[in-house]
């Protein structure tokens, strides 16, 4: 790697889909560009089977990091998700099972090396070390921390100040993530706003038990396909397991307003052409079209650029010219009745829940034969009867 590209890359690192560096940007920038390698690291919890488009921002960055020879560690969380993260939540997780969570994270490398070269990054389980921790390190490890701090995070001091319940183990949280940052002797940590505090904690370990000063790169957050922070909970992730056609026209679903975001923290394309593309929206390009390239770049990147054009021309069939899918699913029933459509969305695989397939239904987003599903409806089921879930997945249904 030639020394400006060394420079470019460490200039797009620190700016890119960057919400704040602490301690600053300046004394980061000046040890990269020194010859240390340093420690760096992102952790995921494994708390669902998928990871999401969102999560990419994130593992840019540490493939980023990798690529200019430092050594980066991608964390699987299977320890801490015992507890599971509240710094984003209204209330405390449900707790996970240690089988649910080893079904979670079997994924998650398959899913992650879409963005990330392994052969250059390492993997590791925080249950490694944090599983053989006994009491007395865990009041060691708390001493270090007031409870003052714990409680003046937003949302832990909305519930207090609500009455509603805490859980003693939500402290524990940031304290078991520092005791991760203590033991990789972490220069850098990579994360999500939300993740600030916790991230601190491990500076503040580093502080106390190494007289180390450590680093924090906190990236913003891309938003969902309905404009709010990507979630699994809210039902608007593009899902990195999606197939070419899902993502496709999920990208193609975002607002308007989130172009120039989803070009900047989702896709690899260049500053300088996001710039362009810019401009050229203010200059009236059609946002259609706008997209189109978008969603194609993003199949491109996360399958493959043959992908891409199928997706492209799926989404152009099916939802511009609505047309039915030459490809479409078949479910095969015995004969004709009536059934909840909840479980019929269920079955056919349209749905992957109950719940899921409810909230579908609530937004209007479930017809059969082109008419819109009300919850609660049964729906009689004939042969060619056609459901349509959303603008772009479809199951005909056959008798035999």
């Amino acid at each position: 790697m030639t020394l400006q590209l060394c420079m470019d890359k460490i200039e797009e690192l620190l700016t890119r889909g960057v919400a704040n560096i602490i301690p600053n940007k300046q004394k980061l920038e000046e040890l990269l560009k020194s010859n240390k390698k340093l420690n760096a690291y992102l952790g995921i919890d494994p708390t669902s089977t998928r990871i999401h488009l969102g999560h990419t921002v994130l593992l840019r960055k540490l493939q980023t990091l990798a690529d200019l020879g430092h050594n980066v560690t991608f964390l699987i969380g299977d320890f801490t998700a015992l507890i599971g993260d509240t710094s984003d939540k209204d209330s405390e997780r449900p707790a996970l099972t240690s089988q649910e969570i080893e079904k979670n994270f079997q994924t998650y490398k398959k899913q992650a090396e879409k963005i990330l070269n392994f052969s250059k990054i390492k993997v590791h389980y925080n249950g490694e070390w944090l599983s053989e921790l006994n009491f007395k390190k865990v009041i060691e490890l708390s001493m270090k921390f007031s409870a003052n701090d714990l409680n003046s995070r937003e949302l832990i001091k909305k519930r207090l100040n609500e009455g509603s319940r805490v859980g003693l183990h939500e402290f524990l949280y940031p304290v078991m993530q520092g005791y991760d940052s203590y033991f990789m002797d972490t220069d850098l940590q990579i994360g999500g706003t939300d993740q600030t505090f916790n991230m601190q904690s491990g500076r503040t370990l580093q502080k106390i038990w190494r007289n180390k000063e450590s680093f924090i790169i906190a990236t913003e957050f891309l938003m969902g396909t309905d404009g709010r922070k990507m979630s699994k909970s809210w039902g608007n992730a593009i899902w990195l397991d999606d197939s070419p056609q899902d993502m496709f026209a999920k990208v193609m679903a975002i607002n308007d307003d989130l172009i120039i975001q989803y070009f900047t923290l989702a896709t690899n394309t260049d500053i300088k052409e996001i710039e362009k593309i810019k401009s050229e929206i203010k200059s009236g390009k059609n946002s259609m079209d706008v997209k189109k390239e978008l969603a194609k770049i993003i199949v491109a990147e996360l399958h493959s650029e043959k992908n891409a054009m199928a997706a492209q021309e799926n989404f152009e069939q099916t939802v511009q010219h609505k047309e039915l899918p030459e490809d479409m699913l078949v479910y095969l029933q015995s004969k004709t009745f009536k059934q909840n459509i909840v479980d019929l969305l269920v079955k056919t695989k349209l749905a992957e829940s109950k719940s899921d397939a409810k909230r579908l239904i609530e937004q209007g987003g479930v017809a059969v034969d082109d008419k819109i599903i009300t919850p609660n409806q049964e729906v009689n089921i004939q042969e060619n009867s056609i459901i349509r879930v959303g603008k772009r997945k479809f199951v005909k249904i056959k008798l035999n």
